[in-house]
């Protein structure tokens, strides 16, 4: 219901494993999109942000992550490629720290200002490298990637959005009650700037 959120500032959609909950994070996704709120996804959140995108913005009513449906059509996440054969989850995933190279005059590199940064992964799947041309054609811009090409940080471009991010690493691992992840700050402030123009 609509109404229970009007005073709904910003969504973060964190990360997390399996089914629960999917249907109210991708409904909560689509809310702030639609309605210009800000959105910080992380992990899972960023691809629930892409396969939200894909339904409601590309048109791709089935698109899934094969995590929820193996038989997704399309599947625009997918299970890394070194993750196929694993038999034994235990210990598998992309674990700890990688870089990040971020994109000139993206929010992302607004947001870093810098170029390449390191930060802390923990998941199994990504973006299906054969979606990103279409993905990026309709406006999801992916302004973070490793030096190998995987996705890392997408935002949306040309939609009018005022905060509009999502990562495929956990800041929060990098966060301190000293010094806050430069994500969380930019949230924070389109929360307060959104709170301010809404009242």
């Amino acid at each position: 219901a609509p109404d229970l959120l009007d005073d709904v500032v910003g969504v973060i959609v964190p990360g997390g494993f399996g089914e629960r909950g999917i249907k109210g994070k991708l409904r909560a996704i689509r809310f702030a999109r639609e309605r210009r709120l800000p959105f910080l996804g992380i992990c899972l959140g960023f691809q629930l942000a892409v396969v939200e995108f894909s339904r409601n913005v590309l048109g791709y009513s089935r698109a899934n992550s094969t995590e929820f449906d193996p038989q997704a059509n399309p599947p625009v996440i997918d299970l890394l490629p070194e993750q196929r054969e694993v038999q034994e989850k235990g210990g598998t995933m992309r674990l700890g720290a990688s870089p990040v190279l971020i994109e000139p005059g993206s929010l992302a590199h607004k947001l870093y200002k810098e170029e390449e940064v390191k930060e802390r992964h923990r998941h199994r799947y990504e973006v299906n490298p054969e979606f990103i041309q279409e993905l990026e054609a309709g406006g999801l811009r992916f302004s973070g990637r490793s030096p190998d090409g995987r996705m890392e940080i997408g935002e949306l471009s040309g939609h009018d959005h005022p905060f509009f991010i999502a990562t495929q690493f956990h800041p929060e691992f990098l966060s301190r009650p000293t010094r806050p992840h430069p994500l969380y700050i930019g949230f924070l402030k389109a929360c307060r700037a959104q709170a301010e123009g809404s009242s």
